[in-house]
Parts: structure tokens; C-alpha cells; sequence
């Protein structure tokens, strides 16, 4: 059985400078705000070239405190306006309406998925305060036109990073591209922990002391609430994980390109549509390799026959989903079609070359 993601084997790797962490920080007795959060928010942020780096509980938690916090600063009010990708993981949506502010639905570019920046100016209202670009499935989403459309409308851009770390455009790091960027660390992520964990990373000193003090029950000093704040602090032992496997994420991502470019020059089937290779191949990490074919169930059927594994990322798009039911009756046909047609094949650092051969050979006798 090819595995869609064999988590397993990935840590395995690093087993034994995890287990030398894990017993290290367990025999520390300190377990929350410690040196290992310290020691992986100054790796972070030294990695990715942002100023502040705040561990956080989740990716989710990373996203709606960068807003929470923009509220408590001001900057936004209770109504303003996010302009979001249509075709984004549900998570984003609900950083925005948990703070009480809209999404407005962008569509995406048809042929790399991510947020079509050309679509943009014509929804900016004068309640628009931030755009909120996905950087999905691993590749960035970042060009001069969104920075010169952000400037001239005094917008924030909010990088939800939750699938890129370690993506580039232009030499700078996803997470130090817009004023502020959410991290996942779920354990199925690029740089994944073993169980939730997220970050935030910004270039604002006065936002990163407000994120870090929302995140603790909204408190900068024990026992005095500056804010009505969440609990969402990354603990120690997630932090000690994530600082091991950080020494190699460029190598696992370099991995997961050689397999992409396999993929794209050896995949021939004419019911497959594949994704494009960047021009730049530091603009994409490869989180996931997407597909689509209009037989989606039939494929996924014959190479789970085959013995590989294949996901849907993702099923139904956001506006249609049950929770925002008030949104169920808009259209965006490029989404509707992307959510409606992907299959995500098996892409980590673990795979073999005779996997990605089988892969390969299995979908290209359908």
C-alpha cells in the first residue's frame, strides 16, 4: 500500500533527536512559555527573516488572533471587509467571521488555484481593510500587482501559511511577505508536530506583543487583562518537535519538488489535468499535488484497486458548506469547478522513487 501520507516514517527519521527532546523537556518539569517555545519562535522567526515569531495553539488560532488583534488595536472595526479566496480551506473563513468581520469571496486563478489577483480591486469597497491571500497547496500567492493594489488602497495583506512554509518569492519567505501570516503545524503539514500546533509571524512589534498577549488569557503581565484574550500557547513539547524538524525542512521540501517535477513530466493521461511547475521552483513547497479529472471517483476507485492512497482537498468549498448556510446561494463557477474535480496524490519526503514510479505507471494505465 502506498500511503497518501506515511506520518510514521516521516518522524521516524528524526527519532532519535525527537526522543532526546521529548525526554530532555519532560524532565525540565516546565512545560508551558519555556525555553523550547523561546528557542523554536527565535528558529522560526531567523528562518523565515520576519522580526517576531508567536507560538500559538493552532493554525486557526494563528489567523484569528492576527484579526483579534487588529481589533483590539483599532486598525479594523466589527463589519470590515476580508477579501478571501472562494476556494480556501474552511479555516480561513472562520478566522474572519469568529472576529465578527466579512468575507467578501474572490475567485481563483484556474491554473494554479490561488487567489487571481486581477479579480481583486473590483470588490474593495471602502469597508475593506485586509486581503487574505492562501498561499494553497504549497505555492505562493504573491506578485507586485497585489503589493501595488494593497498600498494603494491601504490594505493589510494576511498570509494564511498554513501549506508553504519554506516557499520563496523573490528570495523572501512565505510568512515575511505581507504584515502578518498564520501557521499550521498539524502533524500532516510539511513541518508538522505531533499534534496541533501553530505560529504567527509579523513584521509589527506592537502587533506581535498584542498577538502574544491575546494568546494568554489576554495578559502581558501575570494575573493584570489587558484584553478579553484566548488561551492558545504553543507548549513546550510541540515546540521541542517542531525545532528538530525545522533544521530540515528545505531538505524534505526539495524532496517533494523532484517528486512534483516526476509527476508533471511523466503523468500522461488525457483525463488528468496536472498542476504546472512555477518558473521559479522555490515557489512551491508541494504540500499537496492536486489533480483534476471529471471521472474522480473512478480514478480514485482504480488506484485505491492499485493499493494508493488518494485524498480530496477539498470535497465542498466554503460557501456552500452547512455553517455558512447564508452563503449557500452564490456562484463561483472556477471554485465550484476546482472543489468538484481535484484529487491529491501521494507527495512526502519518504516516498521512494519506485512509489512515485507506480504512482505514475497506475495513472497512466487508466
Amino acid at each position: 500500500m502506498i500511503k497518501f501520507l506515511d506520518l510514521q516514517k516521516i518522524n521516524l527519521q528524526y527519532q532519535e533527536e525527537i526522543e532526546a527532546k521529548l525526554l530532555e523537556t519532560f524532565r525540565s518539569g516546565w512545560y508551558l512559555l519555556g525555553n523550547e517555545v523561546k528557542n523554536f519562535e527565535n528558529h522560526l522567526s531567523k528562518y523565515t527573516g520576519s522580526p517576531n515569531a508567536i507560538g500559538v495553539a493552532n493554525g486557526l488560532d494563528a489567523l484569528r488572533l492576527i484579526f483579534k488583534s487588529y481589533l483590539e488595536l483599532g486598525q479594523m472595526k466589527f463589519g470590515d471587509e476580508v477579501i478571501v479566496p472562494a476556494n480556501t480551506y474552511i479555516a480561513s473563513l472562520l478566522a474572519i467571521t469568529d472576529n465578527r468581520l466579512k468575507p467578501v469571496f474572490a475567485e481563483p486563478d484556474i491554473e494554479n488555484y490561488n487567489l487571481d489577483v486581477k479579480k481583486i480591486e473590483a470588490l474593495i469597497t471602502p469597508k475593506t481593510k485586509a486581503i487574505m491571500v492562501v498561499h494553497l497547496y504549497g505555492q505562493i500567492c504573491w506578485s507586485e500587482e497585489l503589493e501595488a493594489l494593497a498600498k494603494k488602497h491601504d490594505l493589510k495583506i494576511i498570509e494564511d501559511n498554513a501549506q508553504a512554509i519554506g516557499a520563496e518569492w523573490n528570495g523572501t519567505k512565505s510568512g515575511n511577505l505581507g504584515d502578518a501570516a498564520g501557521f499550521s503545524f498539524y502533524p500532516g503539514k510539511n513541518l508538522g508536530a505531533l499534534g496541533d500546533a501553530g505560529a504567527v509571524t509579523c513584521k509589527d512589534e506592537l502587533l506581535a506583543k498584542t498577538i502574544r498577549a491575546i494568546a494568554n488569557y489576554g495578559s502581558d503581565e501575570k494575573y493584570v487583562n489587558k484584553y478579553q484574550g484566548l488561551n492558545s500557547r504553543l507548549d513546550e513539547i510541540q515546540a521541542a518537535v517542531l525545532d528538530v524538524k525545522l533544521k530540515y525542512i528545505d531538505a524534505d521540501n526539495e524532496k517533494r519538488r523532484k517528486i512534483a517535477e516526476r509527476y508533471v513530466s511523466e503523468i500522461n493521461n488525457s483525463k488528468i489535468t496536472l498542476p504546472h511547475l512555477p518558473t521559479d521552483p522555490k515557489a512551491h513547497v508541494w504540500h499537496l499535488f492536486v489533480i483534476r479529472t471529471e471521472n474522480r471517483k473512478d480514478i480514485q476507485d482504480k488506484l485505491l484497486e492499485k493499493g494508493i492512497q488518494t485524498l480530496i482537498h477539498y470535497p465542498i468549498p466554503p460557501h456552500k458548506q452547512k455553517a455558512y448556510k447564508y452563503y449557500n446561494n452564490l456562484s463561483f463557477p472556477i471554485t465550484e469547478k476546482i472543489h468538484d474535480e481535484v484529487v491529491s496524490l501521494p507527495v512526502s519526503p519518504v516516498m521512494s522513487e519506485d512509489e512515485v514510479s507506480e504512482v505514475i505507471s497506475a495513472l497512466n494505465s487508466l
